[in-house]
């Protein structure tokens, strides 16, 4: 069983989820949509260079998950699924996770992004393995804001996945013997280096040099 890793945002998605959440609220006016819009472009401009300060973000991002009831939360993320996400969704995607599916592999979308956006889409997608940051949630299940655990960011990957391994009783070494991992981010780099078959998507201009020196495989994701 070889493990298969994904990449959600502008990977197996077109677009970025976290960015396409708040774009969301804003829509609806559940927050204001002038200023988060302009704090959310800045943070995804700061991620896309490769400086995104991911507590400061996070801080951000999880504000809107304390401020309202999980299940109002749960009513909204509904119809951004449908609204935002599913559009973001290419068949070529689709058939790149069934193709790795028959083949047998343990199918895995590790992510930056926090659980509470990206488990629908995991699910959506078919994948049950999901590495998210993990927003905290109190006792009776409402968001705090805050996170729990290392972001799933950067190295963080790393740290997470082996965390992970080890609660499947999985051995490190073992597991990335014919290991994939596809992203689109030069922020992924650190754990594209740590697979046997790294494979650049839609990739950012640092990432497509990197693999383009390294030979890496690059490929598009996007229905023509």
């Amino acid at each position: 069983m070889a493990l298969t890793l994904f990449d959600l945002d502008n990977t197996l998605l077109t677009g970025d989820s976290d960015h396409a959440w708040m774009e969301f609220l804003g829509s609806r006016g559940i927050v204001d949509a002038e200023e988060f819009n302009h704090r959310n472009d800045q943070f995804y401009a700061d991620y896309v260079a490769g400086r995104l300060d991911i507590h400061a973000f996070l801080d951000f991002q999880l504000t809107p998950l304390a401020a309202h009831p999980r299940a109002q939360l749960d009513v909204w993320h509904r119809d951004y699924l449908q609204e935002r996400v599913l559009p973001m969704i290419s068949n070529r995607a689709r058939a790149l996770v069934e193709d790795h599916r028959q083949q047998g592999d343990l199918l895995v979308i590790i992510t930056a992004t926090n659980r509470f956006v990206t488990a629908p889409i995991a699910t959506e997608l078919g994948i049950e393995n999901l590495l998210a940051t993990e927003p905290e949630v109190n006792t009776d299940g409402e968001f705090t804001g805050k996170t729990v655990g290392t972001p799933c960011f950067q190295a963080g990957k790393i740290e997470r996945l082996r965390h992970w391994l080890q609660e499947q009783q999985l051995d490190w070494q073992q597991s990335l013997q014919g290991s994939t991992f596809y992203s689109d981010s030069y922020n992924d780099l650190p754990l594209l280096e740590t697979v046997d078959f790294p494979v650049a998507v839609n990739p950012d201009e640092r990432l497509r040099a990197h693999a383009e020196a390294k030979g890496w495989p690059i490929l598009s994701l996007q229905d023509q």
